[in-house]
């Protein structure tokens, strides 16, 4: 092992704590990425009983590197990002992974490509456990803090990929729609 390559590596992705998200938490302040990816691996733990037949660990580590490139490029709400924005971002994982040995590079250029394929159980399951994340989270915001898009984007953002991704995903992804519709109907100030 090269310790001085994976402390590198290790200090870069270490930015993902101070990469602050779109998201405004109940205690006031901004969610890191870090914060984010953490959740959504802990979602997958603990929806692997519902998930015999994915590989749930292969889930976990697909959730902690998804948004690696983000310790470069900063947060960009899926609802603002360009492709231009999506390029800089896999330039910057590229970036990131040349700090690392050879075969710790080839296994996270893996995950990547298993990531940008979308075609895995593991990566359906991941991507719809990051859409729901991120929702979940709004949900846990004040409703002051949303944008007047941010209403409907709430109702329909990652219902299809939940779908796609199993049944357990798609029932977690209705209570999540529950709870918004709960908070709209308690907070809303008008909006239905």
């Amino acid at each position: 092992m090269d310790t001085q390559r994976l402390l590198d590596f290790l200090s870069q992705a270490e930015q993902l704590k101070h990469r602050t998200r779109h998201n405004i938490g109940e205690d006031g302040r901004r969610e890191s990425v870090a914060e984010h990816c953490w959740r959504a691996a802990l979602m997958a733990l603990l929806l692997e009983p519902e998930h015999p037949e994915i590989d749930c660990r292969r889930v976990m580590e697909l959730c902690l590197v998804h948004d690696l490139g983000e310790a470069i490029t900063g947060d960009i709400p899926t609802f603002r990002k360009t492709e231009e924005d999506e390029q800089r971002e896999e330039r910057a994982v590229e970036q990131l992974l040349e700090l690392l040995e050879p075969a710790q590079r080839k296994r996270l250029t893996e995950l990547f490509e298993e990531l940008e394929e979308g075609t895995t159980p593991e990566a359906r399951l991941m991507t719809a456990i990051d859409k729901a994340e991120a929702v979940l989270s709004h949900n846990e915001a004040p409703i002051s803090t949303w944008e007047d898009h941010e209403y409907q984007l709430q109702r329909t953002h990652g219902i299809r990929e939940a779908a796609a991704a199993s049944p357990a995903m798609a029932e977690l992804r209705q209570a999540i729609l529950e709870q918004t519709e709960d908070k709209i109907r308690k907070e809303g100030c008008g909006h239905v």
